[in-house]
């Protein structure tokens, strides 16, 4: 039995997420399928993060047991032959010691949120970004972004569905730059709570709107509804995690 980490980009738009389950095509499920038509076996395969419906990745790190000495190119050239047509795709693999984990010894995972902020709606980057019609004040985002950096309870911003066993993360990067009409929102810490991302986002886009949201009384609120709207799936791409042994 080998263990292989690998890199894996995809479009999550018609994937019902990370997660394998019966309700559709999933990440998951795609990569379990490449691999038992190459090897006869499916495997578990573990991600650093499970990434909901219509969440794109451009650096998801996963790992997976395969029996035999098959090397790392033959395994990502297999995967990829099987994936032709499916929205996965395999960026990278190599073999790793028995004892990594995708998930438990990752020690930070990054995301970005893309913000279309212009009148036209997208055609090229439909299902890809958030579009939002109305002028968006960057400095009043950038400035209540910066009171989220650090350790904090984030209830308020925590999806009811979230089974994590702490509200209490630490934020160590929110930086938002705007391209053109694109507005960039990058994130970094250890872990996240479910939708913290995007609550955090559309929260921001509502003060964007001058929408009278503070910070400091969200966060002591600790309740979900005294922060802004789930800002949509679409924009939000998983960006790639960090190893502390550099696996």
């Amino acid at each position: 039995m080998t263990r292989y980490k690998v890199i894996l980009e995809y479009d999550g738009t018609d994937l019902i997420g990370w997660q394998e389950n019966r309700q559709g095509p999933s990440v998951q499920s795609l990569i379990k399928d490449a691999i038992e038509k190459f090897c006869g076996v499916r495997p578990d395969v573990v991600g650093a993060g499970r990434t909901d419906a219509g969440v794109h990745a451009v650096g998801m790190v996963a790992h997976m047991d395969i029996d035999g000495e098959h090397s790392a190119n033959t395994v990502m050239r297999a995967i990829n032959f099987y994936l032709v047509g499916k929205p996965v795709v395999v960026l990278d693999c190599k073999i790793v010691n028995d004892d990594f984990n995708a998930r438990f010894d990752c020690v930070a995972r990054h995301y970005k949120y893309i913000v279309s902020n212009r009148m036209a709606a997208p055609v090229l980057n439909k299902n890809r970004v958030y579009w939002v019609p109305r002028k968006l004040d960057i400095e009043k985002m950038q400035a209540a972004a910066q009171k989220l950096i650090g350790n904090h309870d984030f209830t308020s911003f925590r999806a009811s569905e979230c089974q994590a066993k702490s509200p209490i993360k630490t934020l160590d990067k929110i930086s938002i730059t705007k391209n053109g009409d694109d507005i960039m929102f990058e994130f970094s810490a250890r872990s996240f709570l479910h939708h913290m991302v995007r609550n955090i986002v559309g929260t921001l886009v509502e003060i964007g709107l001058s929408k009278p949201y503070d910070i400091d009384e969200i966060l002591a609120a600790k309740n979900r509804s005294a922060a802004g709207p789930t800002a949509p799936a679409d924009g939000l791409y998983f960006i790639g995690a960090d190893y502390a042994n550099n696996d």
